[in-house]
């Protein structure tokens, strides 16, 4: 059903597509005839807002990934350098939150570690809605931000980092076998809001998988139960997105290409002095309107790098 659905939405946007395509032509050749001019103008602003909405299901067509359709989740750490970085770590969570919500997706925060004196040190928060895995995909990596630091009596300008991972919720859809015997479970009180009892008891899970040294954790939840439960589908999907990495990884050393993919790599920066400017690294795209991309219009740049890597690839 989850499929037929899918498909059948497919259909209708390309219907619309045709239908509102037609609709404008019809107007503007009227508007012609009549030298209507404000008319024509109305009719020129509908193609170019056609144009946008057909862009945007091209790149959707793109996101035919195994987990594409799934939720995803979202970690953001904080780079070396304090409260700098901890505070860039934070404007990058705000920025994602804001693009989520701009398009319709739920958020939740299942984990966060704060920073001593502001900002936030690591981060885990859960997108919900259909292809929010296959739109932020590409997001994984370091983003830099070089600005005059807020924190720094003498106004001096500072660069900061933050790091960036993404993977998707794991449905039944998808098999993922993870022993027993390879994971160490930690417990912990958890921290910042949530009631007298997520305060005072051991209830936040860290789970480590021993073999990658990969680490899922959760405190959202009000019991120990739930919170083992997300982190270990978190830890799934985080298994799932390192399977994925490898493989395209062995791609992109069989056919030669040079650009960095892996985990780690700088892939946008962030300038807001002595100029603005926000560029992504990997395809070139870039704007001067920095604020804006801050406050969560994003969608220029994931669908110049969706775009870029259309070939996803399927572990």
């Amino acid at each position: 059903m989850k499929e037929r659905t899918f498909l059948e939405n497919s259909i209708e946007a390309v219907r619309k597509i045709e239908s509102d395509l037609q609709n404008t032509i019809d107007l503007i050749e009227l508007a012609e005839e009549e030298e209507d001019a404000d008319v024509l103008e109305e009719a020129s602003n509908a193609l170019v807002e056609l144009q946008k909405y057909a862009n945007r299901k091209r790149i959707e067509s793109l996101l035919s990934g195994e987990a594409d359709s799934n939720d995803a989740y979202l970690q953001v750490n904080a780079g070396a350098g304090g409260t700098e970085a901890q505070d860039w770590a934070e404007m990058v969570l705000r920025m994602y939150i804001r693009w989520a919500e701009q398009n319709g997706f739920k958020v939740t925060v299942l984990e966060r570690s704060a920073g001593e004196e502001a900002g936030i040190k690591s981060t885990t928060i859960k997108i919900e809605g259909h292809q929010a895995y296959g739109w932020l995909k590409t997001e994984g990596g370091v983003h830099r931000l070089v600005r005059i630091s807020p924190y720094d009596s003498n106004s001096r300008r500072h660069t900061s980092f933050a790091s960036v991972a993404v993977s998707p919720v794991i449905d039944d859809s998808i098999d993922i076998e993870i022993e027993a015997k390879d994971l160490r479970i930690d417990t912990y009180r958890s921290q910042g809001a949530g009631g007298q009892h997520v305060n005072t008891t051991d209830s936040a899970v860290r789970i480590t998988h021993i073999p990658t040294g990969i680490v899922a954790a959760c405190q959202s939840g009000r019991s120990q139960h739930q919170n083992k439960d997300m982190a270990m589908e978190m830890l799934k999907g985080k298994l799932y997105e390192a399977e994925l990495q490898k493989r395209k990884e062995a791609q992109a050393k069989e056919h030669g290409d040079k650009t960095e993919i892996g985990w780690g790599h700088q892939i946008r920066s962030y300038v807001l002095h002595p100029y603005q400017m926000v560029k992504d690294l990997r395809t070139e795209a870039e704007t001067t309107n920095s604020g804006a991309v801050l406050d969560g219009d994003l969608n220029m740049f994931l669908e110049s790098s969706l775009s870029h890597f259309a070939k996803p690839a399927s572990p």
